[in-house]
Formats: structure tokens, C-alpha cells, sequence
């Protein structure tokens, strides 16, 4: 008695690829954004640390904000004679990579010889942090106090006291929000690279994080010590209060 052969007909092997190929069209993109989301809540305690140790800082200082420093390249991160905020509450973590978001991709103003850092793919390993520290909520030191390497020629000392609605003010953001394509952030099409696809992470004056997914949350956000909304209009420059605090 003969005995048929085991195997499959070209039309099962068929069969069997093209549901494998459904199979993972349906599950890549819910690994991808699982990926994602877990790079999201890296982030976000990433930055609650780094509130943290603000918080510690402010506490050691007579409840002063730190200096403010922003986008300084000149030395980079790292190297001796470098100014950023991040150099100032570092002995209270010790770990320069907490300053780093995992989606922080760099950007185009990486590659100006003044203001960037050629060669460098990220903003931390340029600036020294992914995120931003906002102007409003930090102390300016004339002379001393920079921004893409320039010294501020006025200055304002920043304290708890001078917060009016301390656990709705935006201390630090990540640098690129998803929703910076809108020109009135400044950012498109110069300046901009998308890190998150849904939005970044932002740290308030009381120390407590979250990761904002929209412009309109961005902009409801108090940005100024006295209580000024990122999106409304400051009556004194006709310009939203983003661009004199942000």
C-alpha cells in the first residue's frame, strides 16, 4: 500500500505567506508605537529628574530659580567653560544622561558653525539638554545669563515667591514639540524636527511632569512668573507671552 507524501501544495504555502503578511501588517505598528510610548515615559522621567532637581537646587539657594542658559554652543556640552542650567543642578543627580530624551533626534540648527555643533546628532550633546528651560522661570544674570552664546545685557532674579500659579507654570519642555510645524512657535520650517510624533514633555514649577499632546494645552500653560499664558497676547508687545517667557 503506497503512502502519500507529506507536503504542502504551492496554493497552503501561499496561503500560510500572505497570512503571515497580514499578521504583521496588523502587529509592526502596534510595536512601533508601543516602542513609542515606552521612549514617551522614558522622557517624561527623564524630565520629572531633572524638576527634581531643580526643586533641590531652588531649595539650596534661598528659593532662587537657577541662572538661565539656553542653546549655548560655544564651548559644546561636556567640555570645560560650557554654560547651561544643566551644569548647575548636575551635582545634585550626577548623571548627565537624564538631561537626554531617548526621541531627542537633533536638529537644523545643529549644523550653523556659530550657534550649533556640525557633526553632532542631538541637542543634548550640543546644548547639553533635550530640554528646554524656560526664560520665565529662571533667574537672568546680566552679562552673565547667555543664549546661543550671547550674554543678556539685563537681568531679573526669579524666586518661589514671585509665582503666581506655581503648578501651572512651564519650567522645561522638551525642545521640539510635534506641534512647533505652526510658524507662530518660531521653530518651522528653520529650526524644526520632529522627536515625538504626538508631543513632548513638560515640567511645571511645583516639580510634577506630564507629556502634552496639543497646541492648545501648550498654550494654556502659564509661561510667565506673573501668570501669563503661553498663547495669549502680552498687551505690552502685542506678541503671545510664549515669545518673552518661553
Amino acid at each position: 500500500m503506497s503512502r502519500k507524501p507529506n507536503a504542502f501544495t504551492l496554493i497552503e504555502l501561499l496561503v500560510v505567506i500572505a497570512i503571515i503578511a497580514i499578521l504583521a501588517a496588523i502587529l509592526f505598528p502596534v510595536f512601533a508605537q508601543a516602542r513609542e510610548k515606552a521612549r514617551e515615559t522614558s522622557c517624561t522621567s527623564n524630565s520629572r529628574q531633572v524638576g527634581l532637581q531643580v526643586r533641590m537646587y531652588v531649595q539650596d539657594y534661598d528659593e532662587t530659580m537657577p541662572i538661565f542658559y539656553a542653546y549655548n554652543s560655544n564651548p559644546a556640552s561636556g567640555r570645560p567653560g560650557h554654560k547651561g542650567v544643566e551644569e548647575l543642578i548636575l551635582p545634585y543627580g550626577k548623571n548627565r544622561q537624564i538631561f537626554r530624551c531617548p526621541d531627542d533626534a537633533g536638529g537644523p540648527a545643529l549644523g550653523d558653525a556659530t550657534y550649533g555643533c556640525p557633526g553632532l546628532g542631538s541637542y543634548h550633546a550640543c546644548y547639553g539638554s533635550s530640554y528646554r528651560f524656560c526664560h520665565g522661570s529662571f533667574s537672568t544674570v546680566a552679562g552673565e545669563s547667555s543664549q546661543n552664546n550671547e550674554p543678556y545685557s539685563s537681568g531679573e532674579m526669579v524666586a518661589d515667591a514671585s509665582f503666581a500659579l506655581p503648578s501651572e507654570t512651564r519650567m522645561m519642555r522638551d525642545d521640539m514639540m510635534a506641534f512647533f510645524t505652526d510658524p507662530r512657535y518660531g521653530y518651522s520650517p528653520d529650526y524644526f524636527r520632529q522627536w515625538h510624533p504626538r508631543g513632548g514633555s513638560t515640567i511645571f514649577i511645583d516639580g510634577h511632569a506630564k507629556f502634552t499632546v496639543s497646541a492648545g494645552a501648550f498654550d494654556q500653560q502659564v509661561v510667565c512668573a506673573a501668570g501669563g499664558r503661553s498663547g495669549d497676547i502680552n498687551p505690552a508687545t502685542g506678541s503671545m507671552y510664549y515669545w518673552g517667557c518661553d
